[in-house]
């Protein structure tokens, strides 16, 4: 029979290796996105919108579409889903392999203050600046909704779900963006600093560049950490050659 590979995507790299494993004769692949987003770009081979119900309805799903490997290539902040993942594999004997993009690093120049939550990125933000340009993602804001005296321009992808912080001016963009634009905005708005996850690659890394050059302060959330005993390969052609040395008798 065909093997069977479950992407759990929404990145580019999911993207790329449903594209490379599609291309693959005999080898079907399933694509699937949590929904989050309404209009999900082209992916090659099957497409799956939706939860699974758990760690136990994916082992179910699992098992149901005869499914013989998974891949883990979702946001390197959607915890829950690497969770579930993780707990579903190990339920059904499948191997799991994790694709995560490279964190940031920051440079010489850079003027970064790491935190472990959007919490402490709240907490922090009143001492260092109070024009913030905040690119976390439509969901979690309301970590800075009690933030009343602060200003906030919130970019995100689609419309963000309340609370919001009182003064919010919503921006729907979708990466990349270059560093010509993301310094004019900082300059448009008088933005004065930067709060952004650690998510990594080339799509959205602009803002850092423009943050430096204007010598603005970054409050950068770190990542989750993953499931024990998880690691994690950093690009699709590590993926790809980690599922075929799991392939091989």
């Amino acid at each position: 029979m065909s093997p069977h590979v479950l992407v759990l995507g929404g990145t580019t790299e999911a993207r790329a290796l449903a594209g490379e494993l599609s291309a693959r004769p005999g080898t079907r692949v399933t694509t699937s996105l949590a929904g989050r987003v309404r209009r999900p770009g082209a992916v090659a081979g099957e497409l799956r919108v939706g939860g699974f119900g758990g760690a136990r309805g994916l082992a179910d799903w699992l098992r149901e579409q005869r499914v013989d490997a998974v891949v883990d290539a979702t946001h390197p902040f959607a915890r829950a889903i690497t969770a579930n993942a993780a707990r579903a594999a190990g339920a059904t004997g499948l191997p799991l392999v994790v694709l995560r993009r490279p964190g940031w690093r920051p440079g010489p120049r850079d003027d970064w203050h790491p935190v472990p939550s959007l919490d402490a990125a709240a907490d922090l933000l009143p001492r260092l600046g109070h024009r913030v340009l905040l690119t976390t993602g439509r969901l979690g804001l309301a970590a800075f909704a009690h933030l009343t005296d602060l200003r906030f321009v919130v970019r995100s992808v689609e419309p963000p779900e309340p609370p919001v912080p009182p003064h919010t001016h919503v921006l729907l963009a979708r990466g990349p963006f270059t560093v010509a634009d993301e310094t004019a905005l900082l300059r448009e708005h008088r933005l004065d600093v930067l709060v952004t996850k650690d998510s990594g690659g080339t799509a959205t890394a602009a803002k850092l560049t423009a943050a430096r050059d204007l010598g603005l302060p970054v409050v950068v959330v770190r990542r989750p950490p993953l499931p024990d005993g998880v690691t994690a390969v950093e690009d699709v052609p590590t993926a790809l050659r980690r599922l075929d040395a799991l392939a091989r008798p």
